[in-house]
């Protein structure tokens, strides 16, 4: 391995002087994350977990991880193909399963990203380059699930 990259981020929580944790049907799922240097992140639980559904959550921002790094890993690999990308865009979805013990785990991503570019003749080569861009991927290499891609490509 040639690099090494350390990533830190603090998860903050309080119970600002109510009961704590101790009622799991009562507490605050609410919380902050924060990073050095970027917009402190307010974070809860997912709304079907009893999080508040206008914030974030690490539902959210795992299937955000997986679309966003295969979009930069994919215009990486157009950049290099000398592919002009005009305009990218994925409803990304993902599948979460959950166990009658409470645990559960993401079964499968899927993304459909749906490319526009200028020339027609590279319209082929724009779509073989997802293979190669989830190959790339930092989180989809980190992932234990299958990560699906049903791109599409438009010419103007």
């Amino acid at each position: 391995m040639g690099f090494k990259h350390l990533f830190k981020a603090q998860a903050k929580w309080s119970s600002n002087g109510e009961e704590g944790t101790l009622n799991p049907r009562r507490y605050s799922r609410n919380h902050t994350i924060d990073i050095e240097g970027k917009e402190v992140l307010n974070v809860s639980a997912a709304a079907a977990f009893k999080g508040a559904p206008d914030l974030h959550n690490p539902e959210d921002m795992l299937l955000s991880s997986v679309v966003s790094c295969h979009m930069l890993s994919y215009f990486y690999l157009c950049a290099q193909n000398g592919i002009e990308v005009l305009e990218y865009l994925d409803n990304a979805e993902a599948t979460l399963e959950l166990e009658s013990d409470g645990s559960g785990r993401f079964s499968e991503v899927r993304l459909y990203p749906r490319v526009t570019v200028r020339k027609q003749e590279i319209v082929e080569k724009a779509l073989k380059l997802h293979k190669r861009a989830n190959e790339l991927c930092f989180i989809a290499n980190s992932c234990n699930f299958p990560i699906l891609h049903f791109p599409t490509c438009d010419c103007v």
